[in-house]
């Protein structure tokens, strides 16, 4: 095929809207780009002028998938900048809150999202019919997660219960043990979800990149730790500003970034090459069942680390589950006295690292806000993937080149909505 011209307009299965535009000439790939075309969010502007006891329950709302993310990453940055250190029991409680929304988040990814092109069906309606019993193992871990956030964050999608230093309320010892049985019982389903992908033909593309995520010490990084890269460069979260930046790309309502390359990757995938070694026992056990090792370069793969991971997450739940117990949860003063300053709250969210930088008054309003959303981090690596693997395609028909195409962009699992903040907005207050 020497001659191509693909434009496909709202990539389903994909949270937002964007579009792919490929054009090849004579055999040559002259264009291959993912445009953006939701349109803009304006949360940082929406967090200027508001206070810091606002700023989580505001910044949750970026996201129905990430809301617990993007509350925890809030919460550290107003920490980081009035010089708040959280006690040991209010971290545990959300590094399993972080589990829960792990586990709902990629099994709705990797049931919902991605299984129908590996079933070649057009999306998880079809197999009901045909795969009753996949349905229904995704219905029971995606309710698994849900219920988790649920209890430990009030509600399954924008938790209640997170504060600066501390909640509002903590979850009783019964719920927490009837969780911890219902995790244990979900290894089943995962066994089975182990499986089922080792029959899945996962497509062969390869392409060399950067990943980027968070360092982990003592335990695979989801909640704190330095950045790290798989280019042997290590930053503070404070410092991001020093070694990724951000870039308008017109005509998309979302921006670029990259660090010391072109672009880089994160989300399952990146972390995996990066900590693979912290992982649970079990969660490296089906890393090795399903053929995933470290350095691994196929884009496609980041939908089996999203197993693996999730597999971590049921184990690691467990195991918080019961320090919460054996420590005794108790209810603790949280004293919060707002100073002027600038902080950075850097967690991983189930797509990649997301980035919260709050700079506050005195009075403990934010006089400026910025946020780097995962989705955004990839867009620049996304289409570098697209430009890597058209060669390749370019003998089969159209109709399977898109198919691909779609394929690849859907495995980096998109939250575009998220990511399109490239706008400036100045309100006349007067």
């Amino acid at each position: 095929m020497k001659n191509l011209d693909i434009k496909v307009e709202h990539v389903t299965r994909v949270e937002g809207h964007g579009n792919i535009v490929v054009k090849v000439r004579d055999g040559r790939v002259e264009d291959a780009r993912l445009d953006i075309v939701e349109s803009p969010r304006f949360f940082e502007v929406m967090l200027q002028g508001r206070s810091w006891q606002e700023a989580s329950w505001i910044t949750s709302r970026i996201c129905g998938i990430c809301a617990v993310t993007h509350s925890t990453a809030s919460l550290k940055a107003t920490e980081d900048a009035f010089g708040i250190v959280p006690s040991a029991q209010t971290v545990l409680l959300r590094k399993l809150l972080l589990d829960g929304e792990y586990i709902q988040s990629h099994v709705l990814h990797v049931y919902f999202l991605v299984a129908p092109d590996l079933l070649g069906v057009g999306s998880v309606v079809p197999l009901a019919g045909t795969h009753i019993e996949v349905v229904r193992m995704a219905l029971r871990l995606k309710k698994l997660g849900n219920d988790l956030c649920a209890l430990v964050g009030g509600r399954h999608v924008h938790p209640v219960a997170m504060k600066v230093n501390g909640f509002t309320s903590l979850p009783e010892p019964a719920g927490l043990a009837s969780a911890r049985e219902r995790l244990v019982a979900a290894r089943a389903d995962l066994d089975a979800t182990v499986e089922l992908f080792k029959t899945l033909r996962i497509p062969a593309f390869t392409r060399e990149t950067e990943y980027l995520s968070l360092k982990g010490v003592d335990e695979y990084p989801l909640y704190d730790g330095d950045m790290m890269s798989s280019d042997g460069y290590v930053f503070k979260p404070r410092g991001y500003l020093e070694s990724i930046k951000e870039t308008v790309v017109p005509p998309s309502s979302a921006k670029h970034v990259a660090a010391r390359r072109d672009s880089y990757m994160v989300g399952a995938l990146a972390r995996f090459n990066n900590n693979h070694g912290l992982l649970h026992k079990r969660a490296k056990a089906v890393a090795d069942a399903v053929g995933l090792s470290a350095p691994c370069h196929n884009p496609f793969m980041i939908n089996v680390a999203q197993l693996v991971e999730t597999v971590h997450c049921v184990e690691h739940a467990a195991e918080t589950i019961d320090m919460l117990l054996g420590s005794g949860m108790s209810v603790e003063v949280s004293d919060v006295r707002p100073i002027a300053g600038r902080g950075v709250g850097v967690v991983e969210a189930p797509r990649g690292t997301l980035y919260h930088d709050y700079t506050y008054g005195a009075d403990g309003m934010i006089t400026g806000a910025n946020c780097i959303i995962p989705t955004g981090q990839n867009l620049a690596n996304i289409e570098a993937d697209m430009q890597g693997i058209l060669p390749g395609l370019l003998g089969g028909t159209e109709a399977d080149v898109a198919q691909t195409l779609k394929m690849l962009v859907r495995a980096y699992d998109p939250c575009i909505s998220c990511a399109t903040h490239s706008i400036e907005v100045v309100f006349d207050r007067g």
